[in-house]
C-alpha cells in the first residue's frame, strides 16, 4: 500500500504538477515547463521556459507592414501579444488551491512542426519540470507501450489520460505524428505525453480526429514525438533546454546572429 501510495506522489510531481494552461486574447491551451534553472547572469533569480504547440499561441502572433527605409519597400514585421501561463498550486498531492498567472514571452516557434517555446517573466523558481525521454531511448518505444497524456481539456484544470501507444507512423500535412488512444479534445494540444513506466516526456498533443460529420473521436490523438521537438530546439538555437553544456546566453547570442544573416540575405 505504501508502495502504491508512493508511486501516486511520483506520477503527481513528474507528470501533472508541470503542466500549465496557456492563453491568449482568442484561444487556449495546454503547456508543459521543461526547464528551470538559476539564471547565470543573475543568479538569485531563475529561467523558465515552456513548450507548447504553435497553434496554442497563433492569436498571440501578428504582422503588420511598415516602410522601410533602409530596403525603399514596405517589410513585414512581427508583432506578439500577450500570453498568458497558468501555473498550479497542488496541496494533499492531488487538490489544487490556486494558480498563478504568469506572462509569457514567445521565445522561438515553427508553424509547419507546430512547436513554440515560452519564457516565463518571472525570476522565481518553478518546484516541478518534466524529464525529456533521452534521443537514445525514443527507439524504444513501440506499440502497446503505456502512456498518460496530460493537458488542461477544455481549458480545465491540468488532468491526466491513460492510454497506449496506437501507431508511430502517421503523416498530416507532410509531417510524422504518433498516435495514442488516450483520450483527447480541444485544449491538451501543448501538454504532454509520458510514457508511464520512466514518467519521461515523449511527445506533445497536437491534434486529434473528427468525422465527417463534426464528431470527435477523442481516443484517436495524434501527437509530436520527441525527435520532432528534439530537431526543433536543434534548428531554434535553443539545445540549451536539452544540454547542459550548452549556455542560455550563448544560444540567444546565436540566435540573434542567425536573424542578422536573414535578414542581411533579405537586403541583397
Amino acid at each position: 500500500m505504501e508502495k502504491e501510495e508512493e508511486r501516486i506522489k511520483e506520477l503527481h510531481k513528474k507528470m501533472l504538477y508541470p503542466i500549465v494552461r496557456v492563453r491568449t486574447g482568442r484561444a487556449g491551451g495546454s503547456g508543459t515547463i521543461i526547464y528551470c534553472e538559476k539564471d547565470p547572469e543573475n543568479p538569485e533569480e531563475f529561467l523558465t521556459f515552456v513548450l507548447t504547440n504553435h497553434h496554442v499561441i497563433s492569436g498571440a502572433i501578428s504582422y503588420t507592414k511598415e516602410w522601410s527605409s533602409l530596403l525603399k519597400k514596405e517589410v513585414q514585421v512581427e508583432e506578439f501579444s500577450e500570453v498568458n501561463v497558468d501555473v498550479f498550486d497542488y496541496v494533499r498531492v492531488s487538490e489544487i488551491v490556486s494558480s498563478n498567472v504568469h506572462r509569457a514571452t514567445i521565445v522561438a516557434y515553427d508553424k509547419q512542426n507546430d512547436l513554440a517555446v515560452l519564457k516565463l517573466d518571472t525570476p522565481k523558481p518553478m518546484r516541478h519540470v518534466a524529464e525529456l525521454i533521452s534521443e537514445k531511448e525514443i527507439g524504444k518505444i513501440k506499440i502497446f507501450s503505456a502512456i498518460y497524456s496530460v493537458g488542461c481539456s477544455l481549458l480545465h484544470e491540468p488532468f491526466p489520460n491513460h492510454g497506449q501507444i496506437s501507431s508511430l507512423k502517421e503523416t498530416i500535412d507532410g509531417q510524422n505524428y504518433w498516435m495514442s488512444n488516450a483520450n483527447s479534445i480541444f485544449g491538451n494540444s501543448g501538454g504532454a505525453v509520458f510514457v508511464e513506466n520512466s514518467m519521461k516526456m515523449v511527445g506533445i498533443p497536437a491534434r486529434i480526429t473528427i468525422t465527417g460529420s463534426d464528431d470527435v473521436v477523442s481516443w484517436m490523438g495524434f501527437f509530436v514525438p520527441m525527435d520532432r521537438i528534439y530537431r526543433f530546439f536543434k534548428v531554434q538555437e535553443l539545445l540549451f533546454l536539452i544540454d547542459k553544456k550548452n549556455k542560455h546566453k550563448d544560444c540567444m547570442e546565436k540566435r540573434e546572429k542567425s536573424e542578422e544573416k536573414l535578414k542581411s540575405k533579405k537586403i541583397e
